[in-house]
């Protein structure tokens, strides 16, 4: 018989359960595995191979290591997504009535370690004057702390290790603090000063990437949950409930990233700006994918309301994750191609 999440678990079974509950979120299928495995790779070249085809015929410049340090702010993305959803489907369980005590398996030590990296990475590119280092003695570890991005750089790699052994503990609720450390580090770090009004980007993309991650990493240990909970009203419960508050997420979503674009894009030039720089068609390709996204997320409302069985809506759902991990990748080439600001 198998455990976790594997179909073969009976919730009535206690000996079964009991399994399900040790070894937390089962092995899926090995083609479910490749499939997955084959998604991650292609969003990878996302960041990896879209800074050429963005910068084509718009004369702007590409930055050295423009691709890796797309690939490594995707990477930090999708880690803080997975921690910071976890929490947020955790707090939700919490308020199911008649929830099962069985979980799966949490994510966040590693996904703490891969932010970790990746903050690192990024901060050697830094302390290098934002190129890509071609030996460890070109860091200059001490120069970190005499600028700005410097500090906030060191900032994000503490806070994610904080975040991991946080994780780690009896009490992991407590890496909700370094967690929103990252998130507030990011959104200085998206506006510098010589920006104009740089507190009101910061405040805009604080409540972005909150939202963002809240709903990427939200939605996917809901499905891991559901996974262990299959056949229980608690399972349709938690869906709802994660339903109607994602319904939120999506409106300030999209609120404030009409505001960030309009602040970088005025509206009298963001049709031309859309199509002619590298900046707007990263963005124009987020949009499309994001209202993909919308519509898959609308069809599992519909099923989940209006389905003989509500659980039906799962496989939207599951769709819906898969086309946010490309959305995250996307969002990660966004960070790193030229901003066309127009002052």
């Amino acid at each position: 018989m198998g455990t976790g999440e594997d179909p073969g678990v009976s919730l009535t079974n206690p000996r079964s359960r009991a399994a399900g509950t040790r070894e937390g979120a089962g092995r899926p299928g090995a083609g479910r595995t490749v499939a997955v495995i084959v998604l991650v790779a292609l969003a990878s070249l996302i960041p990896l191979l879209g800074p050429s085809p963005a910068l084509h015929g718009t004369g702007e410049a590409d930055a050295p290591g423009t691709g890796g340090i797309a690939l490594l702010r995707t990477v930090l993305f999708a880690a803080l997504s997975v921690s910071v959803g976890e929490l947020f489907i955790n707090r939700l369980v919490r308020s199911v009535p008649g929830a099962p005590a069985a979980l799966p398996r949490s994510w966040s030590v590693a996904a703490g370690a891969v932010g970790f990296a990746a903050a690192l990475a990024l901060a050697s590119v830094v302390a290098t004057g934002n190129l890509i280092p071609d030996s460890p003695a070109a860091v200059d570890v001490g120069g970190l702390y005499a600028t700005r991005d410097g500090k906030l750089a060191l900032l994000e790699v503490n806070a994610f290790l904080a975040a991991a052994l946080c994780a780690a503990s009896r009490r992991p609720g407590t890496q909700v603090l370094p967690l929103a450390v990252v998130i507030v580090a990011e959104a200085l770090r998206a506006h510098p000063t010589t920006e104009y009004s740089p507190l009101l980007g910061s405040g805009l993309t604080l409540v972005h990437l909150t939202c963002s991650s809240l709903w990427v990493g939200g939605l996917l240990y809901a499905l891991r949950v559901l996974r262990l909970w299959r056949g229980t009203q608690a399972g349709t419960a938690l869906l709802g409930r994660y339903a109607r508050l994602a319904a939120l997420l999506l409106a300030a979503l999209t609120a404030t990233g009409v505001a960030s674009s309009l602040r970088r894009m005025p509206p009298e030039t963001i049709l031309e700006q859309l199509t002619d720089t590298a900046y707007g068609r990263v963005l124009l390709a987020k949009v499309i994918l994001v209202a993909g996204v919308a519509a898959l997320a609308l069809w599992a409302r519909v099923r989940l309301a209006r389905a003989a069985d509500p659980l039906t809506a799962v496989t939207p759902a599951r769709a819906e994750v898969y086309l946010l991990g490309v959305v995250v990748a996307v969002s990660g080439l966004l960070t790193a191609v030229p901003v066309p600001i127009r002052w």
